[in-house]
């Protein structure tokens, strides 16, 4: 178990991680919306106890990252990180309001308790104490936008954290939902729009025509064949579920009328990469089969074309070594001595492609990640305390 030296410690932690988070759940930031007043939020906090902190703004201004150092400017600090948008509650069934956490039989219920801003409180309500702290490496608070609708800030924010000090940190402890258990592996994952234009004409000239939901139909062919083979090249990796990458079609749209051929057929389609298969390089597969189908098209139609474009910046897998250090020190912080893996996108492999060694490990559950009545358990919040409490004994 975690080692917990001074329990009436601790319980005024939590107590204070718990109010901190009913905080941060009245603020309904969705991905996707500014988090401006969550940030305002966050940044009098810091002001409050002294701490200098650095902000990372999108290009429009709206939305901003946060970090901020905790201790000595010198080498091999710990990064603490989270996101501060949560999915949408439309067509939910809660039986609470969703923005106003309530607490019931050991659990606090509402929207972000869990998925992630759980993580967050713990990482501010102990935040005195880090500073009260001789602390030897620093502690890095490290606060996106946008993780939920596809992990917009996540490179940007690491990048910052890597520039803006004289020093280098070494971890980077994205604190997702995983019941303290160290994941070392996520999946990588992109989401495309293909959109496929031609002309209109009367179906009965279809042979002649080109129409684009025959091609969006292709297209989809094409999808599903090279998941495919993406499968029988035994590049499988059984840390995931299912263990291998996959190509899914979400939705389908096209034509006016039985009696027409039609002229616009739009795909919108996701591929999920174990960190064996390149992500970016099955995309560019798909350019080249995209630009082989217009050469034959646009010999019956010149208009013909096919256009694809990311719905958001692709999301790089994870994929740290389980005898990595920044592995063995985590594990000394938590009570979970298992190693998994996880196959839902998280910041945690932009942070490893800037140079950190990172691992995902934070308090909660993912089962209860984006559902109606999402809840985090007290018992995780007390864990997610003691985590930060031996995290500062370890760096003092």
């Amino acid at each position: 178990m975690i080692e917990i030296s001074n329990p009436a410690k601790l319980a005024a932690l939590k107590a204070n991680a718990q109010t901190i988070l009913g905080k941060l759940i009245a603020f309904p930031i969705l991905g996707g919306e500014s988090n401006s007043s969550i940030v305002d939020w966050i940044e009098n906090y810091l002001n409050a106890h002294g701490v200098t902190f650095y902000n990372v703004p999108n290009e429009d201004g709206n939305k901003r990252s946060i970090h901020c150092r905790i201790g000595p400017a010198v080498d091999g600090g710990v990064v603490l990180s989270g996101h501060t948008d949560v999915v949408p509650v439309a067509g939910q069934d809660w039986h609470s309001d969703p923005f106003d956490m309530i607490e019931k039989e050991g659990k606090l219920y509402g929207r972000g308790t869990c998925d992630m801003k759980g993580f967050i409180a713990c990482c501010l309500a102990c935040l005195p104490e880090m500073i009260a702290a001789n602390l030897k490496k620093p502690i890095y608070f490290a606060f996106s936008y946008d993780e939920e609708i596809g992990c917009w800030a996540g490179h940007a924010l690491a990048k910052s954290i890597m520039n803006s000090y004289p020093e280098k940190p070494r971890f980077a402890i994205i604190g997702e939902p995983s019941e303290m258990e160290v994941i070392t592996g996520q999946k990588g994952m992109g989401t495309l729009e293909t959109t496929i234009t031609s002309r209109g004409a009367h179906s009965s000239k279809i042979y002649t025509e080109a129409s684009a939901v025959h091609e969006g139909a292709k297209i989809v062919v094409w999808l599903e064949n090279r998941m495919e083979e993406l499968i029988r090249s035994g590049k499988s990796d059984e840390r995931f579920n299912p263990p291998h990458s996959t190509l899914h079609v979400g939705m389908f749209n096209g034509g006016i009328a039985h009696n027409i051929v039609a002229d616009k057929c739009t795909v919108i389609w996701d591929l999920r990469t174990i960190p064996r298969d390149n992500l970016a390089e099955i995309v560019k597969e798909f350019s080249v089969y995209c630009s082989e189908r217009i050469a034959i098209m646009r010999k019956k139609v010149p208009e013909f074309n096919i256009t694809s474009k990311e719905r958001f910046p692709l999301v790089v897998p994870l994929d740290t070594d389980t005898e990595a250090p920044v592995v063995k020190f985590v594990q000394q912080l938590t009570d979970r001595k298992t190693i998994n893996a996880v196959s839902f996108a998280s910041e945690a492999g932009q942070f490893a492609a800037e140079g950190f060694e990172a691992v995902i490990c934070g308090p909660g559950s993912i089962e209860q990640a984006h559902r109606a009545n999402e809840f985090i358990e007290v018992g995780q919040m007390e864990k997610g305390v003691a985590f930060m409490q031996k995290l500062i004994r370890q760096l003092s």
